[in-house]
């Protein structure tokens, strides 16, 4: 990893931050002795994070069969796992302000991978579904901060795409010294978030394993690898979908064990979760 960039990121004072609801939420299911009350009554200190929370719970996809109106039910019916990831995914919508054209794609790419990440878990069972929920709503976290580092460099790397058609990963490289994985990783690392939730943020493109490598790690990164891939081919948060990406022949894909018919319908299913639930998000 960029040594210099890592120095950067971790002695960075502007940099955004996990909000403090989050955190402690984070810290009381940690404890494994909070009572759904407790917890209820962190998230109401935050009255945003506290209403997405409650409109995200109420989404098809979790699946509730009666409307969830209070926060102790929201915990009660989703379990203290879901509750964190919802708490983390409704708190760190308020890192992507100002809230522009920019930073609404990003968004929606990143709860479009979020869902995906958690289908796809769902599916294969080789890694939690919370967890991979999270790596998919932080694989491309490193765009946001780059971005709120300097917006003319992040905007430059964006009119590359658009007018020479290149990937964000091709413009990245003319303009950065690093890639947007290697600063979401750093950013993870720095928000205190488990080892694992880093490497797959850091390696969701290049699939970097080592000889040894716990194959846990390897099943998160190719799980939010892949969800990734599904956002490119359905065209969810970019400027239109990737046609011609042949998903079954990706890395993530084949690590997996995923064949034509399982991954045309997991494809499928996320594409109509997605329309459907997207406004639970926003």
């Amino acid at each position: 990893m960029n040594r210099e960039l890592e120095i950067m990121i971790m002695t960075a004072s502007d940099l955004p931050t996990i909000p403090v609801v989050a955190i402690k939420v984070m810290q009381l299911i940690e404890s494994e002795n909070a009572t759904a009350e407790e917890l209820a009554k962190v998230v109401a200190s935050d009255p945003a994070v506290a209403a997405r929370v409650l409109k995200i719970s109420n989404s098809s996809f979790y699946g509730c069969q009666r409307q969830i109106q209070t926060l102790s039910h929201a915990i009660v019916v989703l379990g203290s796992a879901t509750l964190k990831s919802l708490v983390v995914a409704a708190s760190v919508k308020q890192v992507y302000q100002p809230y522009g054209l920019t930073e609404k794609m990003l968004w929606e790419h990143s709860f479009g991978a979020a869902l995906a990440s958690r289908m796809i878990a769902r599916e294969t069972r080789m890694v939690s579904e919370e967890e991979a929920f999270l790596g998919g709503l932080f694989h491309d976290i490193g765009k946001i901060i780059m971005n709120t580092m300097n917006k003319q460099q992040f905007q430059d790397v964006m009119q590359r795409c658009y007018n020479d058609g290149l990937t964000f990963e091709e413009a990245e490289r003319r303009v950065y010294p690093y890639t947007h994985a290697e600063v979401g990783g750093l950013v993870i690392k720095k928000w205190n978030f488990p080892d694992r939730l880093m490497h797959a943020v850091l390696n969701h493109h290049t699939y970097a394993f080592e000889e040894v490598e716990d194959p846990c790690q390897i099943s998160l990164t190719c799980v939010v690898g892949l969800a990734n891939l599904f956002c490119h081919k359905a065209g969810i948060g970019i400027r239109e979908p990737d046609d011609g990406l042949d998903l079954l022949q990706t890395v993530p894909a084949q690590r997996l064990g995923l064949d034509p018919r399982r991954i045309d319908a997991l494809l499928e299913r996320f594409k109509e979760a997605y329309e459907k639930d997207k406004s639970f998000f926003n």
